[in-house]
């Protein structure tokens, strides 16, 4: 194996290929609906967090599979050009994981994902090295056996575990009792505590699985984070949404930028919420990653949606 260098940020799980189809309207069932383009793009939850904190100046790592086809060379080129450290592992006569995105004259996303099961992540397939030369792990998750060897390795050296999860696949337990911060999809913490109530989802992921953060996304709706004291609610940026593919990955990515920063959780967050914004502005998972200036730039200066923190439930 190579020798690893140190980076800011390793990231370990997807990477897809994207065909985007810009829809005004979500199709009916039993419909027939033209579509005048489709653009193919690169993305996937872990491969889109790392590319926009290199974007940022981070140095960072990716670690994933791809097949050898069109869209395994389009990631290899794509984490090339953008100077991302690509531990790749290569399986033959495979297809890379592909995803079908319909995007609504509202700029909400439909996905429909393909994987080949060859493809999965294994523990036996990472190298120590790659994980533990890092400042911060994000992880997401799907390939749960392999995050969670990572994050395991990880804890053992002292380093931050982000994890961005939005299923409850099995082992996931194991893999939360590895994660610092926490950060997940709506629905999510009730999913996986039974919890009706959001706050007390978080507030049980907190306590049962000693968490330093544990936070879920609420899309318009801005941020919830409970540290173990109090609850923050972040709202999030007003912006013309173009599409909301990737927000997630890249609120993620916002977050980590801001933790390695070491400013404060309500900073970290805000910076997040910016972050995710922007990238609704364009379309693509990486399509509106800006420059940490813009990002400051619409902190200062855009309006935000109403805090309704009384209302989340």
């Amino acid at each position: 194996m190579a020798e690893a260098p140190m980076v800011d940020l390793v990231g370990v799980g997807l990477n897809a290929t994207d065909t985007l189809i810009p829809l005004a309207a979500f199709p009916e069932r039993g419909s027939k609906l033209e579509y005048t383009n489709a653009s193919v793009m690169p993305g996937g939850q872990a491969a889109s967090t790392v590319v926009a904190c290199q974007t940022w100046g981070l140095r960072t790592r990716y670690v994933g599979k791809i097949g050898d086809d069109d869209a395994g060379r389009l990631h290899r080129s794509e984490f090339k050009r953008t100077g991302v450290d690509a531990r790749l592992v290569e399986v033959p006569n495979a297809a890379s994981p592909q995803s079908l995105i319909l995007v609504d004259g509202g700029g909400e996303r439909t996905v429909l994902c393909r994987r080949d099961e060859r493809l999965l992540l294994q523990p036996g397939d990472l190298d120590r090295e790659w994980i533990v030369h890092a400042r911060a792990l994000h992880v997401d998750g799907y390939e749960t056996a392999a995050a969670t060897t990572a994050a395991r390795w990880a804890r053992e050296a002292g380093i931050a575990v982000i994890a961005d999860l939005d299923e409850t696949y099995p082992g996931v337990n194991d893999l939360i009792r590895n994660v610092d911060y926490l950060i997940v999809s709506r629905d999510f913490p009730g999913r996986l505590t039974g919890e009706r109530d959001l706050r007390q989802a978080l507030r049980s992921i907190h306590a049962h699985y000693g968490c330093r953060l544990a936070a879920a996304t609420l899309g318009q709706d801005g941020v919830i984070a409970w540290d173990g004291s109090e609850f923050l609610h972040r709202s999030a940026y007003c912006v013309n949404v173009v599409d909301t593919t990737g927000a997630g990955d890249v609120f993620h990515a916002g977050f980590i930028y801001a933790l390695l920063q070491e400013w404060s959780l309500e900073r970290q967050l805000d910076f997040a919420c910016a972050a995710a914004a922007l990238n609704c502005t364009a379309s693509g998972a990486r399509g509106g990653i800006r420059e940490v200036e813009r990002v400051h730039e619409l902190m200062a200066n855009c309006a935000r949606y109403d805090n309704i923190a009384s209302s989340i439930g």
